[in-house]
């Protein structure tokens, strides 16, 4: 029996707004680190894998035989050379797993993990040279705290420094900018040393060090793990700065013209649109003098376990009770009670106004719930999979920055048509976060100067079933990929995004050329990467409510949930895109 819209919204409301008041009390309290994500039945063999989320878009559980944790790169070696010499499958993983995709799966139950967990150290620093050589598990949080001790910043990352520098080279993760190399970290990569497996007579693993000026270093920079594994980073670092940043809400009606402009405008400028609102927050940041004064700081606060969980629990009632007027009142009270908690302090306490200056270190990256003391879950990150808290969909793709203008009026075009419909299908706290990404030398790089665009929704624990307006994002994203040519991000997206990917990357012959040498047998290498590479298969999976999971693209009623009233239509602006629509009346 569906409930009122009253109480859907009261019941909601109360939840999500205790959750983002008391994220200020819990500021400065511990917070459960996330889990392994490889867990193991009998010490380090029988194991199984999974992300930070504790799910992959088609919800299946990769297995693996064992897992090894090498501390040195002798030891590296040692488990590269193991599994090459008996020509098991074998993939990485990292100390937190973010990528969405299924990448850190060997494929089977006998293949091997290989942990970089504890390759965390840093190798040297030569602060006269500006360079910068750390191992590949290095968390970024930690890379950038070691390099301001030095006096060295990291120009451009990743917003969340919970990745490690081996995991966000190999999806080519980013932050915002045009200016300079660029806003992705691999730009900065002047070496690095991987471990690929060998013939018998060397031992059946090397270390290939690959110099700045190494032909090959354009397909490791962004490899998706195929190569081998990465044992040490060399970076160009430049001398400590600081950064100032003023975030202005404005009318989104000039948002088309705004987007060619605003990344030439501000080196870290990004955009957020608040479709819901008909808003745009736009990032002013920019370099300062170093003696500007200002210790700002970029983190989010900590949330208490118990109010994740009512939370998410609103939040189900909300889309799978609630009415369209109940969701968009309910995403107005959240997106207003979320401005009054600014993710920056002027001085790592307090917020006192704009603008807010701060060391790189302190303002490039955030992630205070990975990294705080044990509490025993009284708090935790909110995607923590030990706890009900937030299910999302991550989709982050980029669009060729020529045409993004078009591309961000086709999204105002659909919103017109239906405001209400963007309350329950864009997160209305986080909105549509676009980033400027500049093109790439790397094979597997951005081809050209483009727009990255993340949209986090809702996913239901329970597989196949609808969203409300589930068709409003998967229109976005069709729209982006085939009418604009756009691309997903690697570590993001769900499957159909990546159905034809890899032909919009000129370069895509030269990167596999250098796979077949540094590894012709493929051992690095899973199902996905052989799919999403154009190897073999097609990452879409056919089945019924596919479209639903994102797991394709549909062609007919049974890739939807015709029995709750969601049918295969197509697009409301883009015609070609064919998504699960809704109809009340069915």
């Amino acid at each position: 029996m569906k409930m009122t819209m009253s109480r859907v919204q009261k019941r909601a409301m109360e939840s999500l707004l205790v959750v983002v008041s008391l994220g200020v009390l819990l500021q400065l309290a511990g917070c459960s680190p996330p889990p392994d994500p490889v867990m193991c039945t009998h010490g380090t063999s029988n194991c199984t894998i999974t992300n930070t989320y504790g799910s992959f878009t088609d919800r299946t559980i990769c297995r693996a035989a064992k897992v090894t944790y090498p501390r040195t790169e002798q030891e590296l070696v040692a488990a590269v050379a193991a599994v090459a010499s008996t020509k098991q499958k074998v993939r990485v993983a990292t100390k937190h797993s973010h990528s969405i995709p299924k990448l850190a799966c060997p494929g089977g139950d006998d293949g091997t993990i290989i942990s970089t967990a504890q390759l965390n150290r840093t190798v040297r620093v030569d602060a006269a040279k500006r360079l910068m050589t750390v191992e590949s598990g290095m968390l970024l949080r930690d890379l950038v705290e070691a390099a301001a001790a030095a006096g060295l910043s990291l120009p451009h990352s990743p917003y969340w420094h919970g990745l490690t520098i081996g995991g966000l080279l190999s999806t080519g993760a980013h932050g915002s900018s045009l200016w300079g190399k660029g806003g992705a970290a691999h730009e900065y990569v002047v070496g690095l040393r991987i471990v690929t497996p060998a013939p018998a007579s060397q031992g059946f693993a090397v270390v290939r060090e690959l110099g700045a000026d190494h032909p090959d270093l354009d397909a490791a920079k962004v490899s998706l793990g195929v190569l081998g594994v990465i044992s040490h980073v060399t970076l160009a670092m430049q001398p400590l700065f600081k950064r100032s940043v003023t975030l202005v809400k404005r009318d989104d009606s000039d948002f088309q013209e705004q987007v060619a402009l605003w990344g030439h405008l501000h080196e870290y400028g990004d955009m957020t649109w608040l479709p819901h609102q008909g808003k745009v927050i736009y990032r002013q940041d920019d370099r300062v003098d170093v003696s500007t004064p200002g210790n700002g700081l970029y983190d989010l606060p900590l949330i208490r376990t118990r109010e994740l969980i009512d939370a998410r629990a609103a939040e189900e009632r909300l889309q799978e009770n609630g009415t369209d007027t109940a969701r968009c009142e309910a995403a107005q009270q959240q997106a207003a009670a979320s401005e009054r908690l600014n993710v920056f302090t002027n001085d790592g306490v307090s917020f006192t106004g704009y603008p807010v200056v701060g060391y790189q270190h302190r303002i490039q990256a955030f992630g205070t719930c990975f990294n705080s003391p044990e509490d025993g879950l009284l708090t935790s990150c909110a995607w923590d999979p030990r706890i009900r808290g937030f299910f999302n969909y991550n989709s982050g793709f980029s669009v060729p920055l020529s045409k993004a203008p078009a591309f961000v009026a086709d999204m105002q075009r659909l919103r017109n048509l239906n405001p209400d419909s963007f309350c329950s299908s864009v997160d209305p706290s986080i909105g549509v976060l676009l980033r400027y990404v500049k093109a790439s030398s790397a094979y597997l790089g951005k081809p050209e100067d483009s727009i990255g665009v993340d949209i986090i929704f809702y996913r239901s624990h329970t597989e196949g079933m609808p969203r409300a307006h589930a068709d409003v994002v998967d229109e976005i994203e069709q729209l982006a990929l085939h009418k604009y040519g756009g691309i997903p991000h690697w570590g993001k997206s769900r499957n159909f995004a990546f159905d034809g990917a890899i032909t919009k990357y000129p370069k895509v012959h030269e990167f596999l050329r250098v796979k077949d040498r540094y590894d012709p047998k493929g051992l690095f290498s899973n199902e996905w990467t052989d799919k999403v590479l154009g190897i073999n298969g097609s990452p879409n999976i056919i089945k019924k409510r596919c479209a639903i999971e994102g797991l394709c693209v549909c062609s007919n009623n049974s890739h939807c949930a015709p029995e709750q009233g969601y049918f295969c239509r197509p697009g409301k602006v883009y015609k070609e895109a064919r998504v699960c629509s809704f109809f009340k009346d069915y």
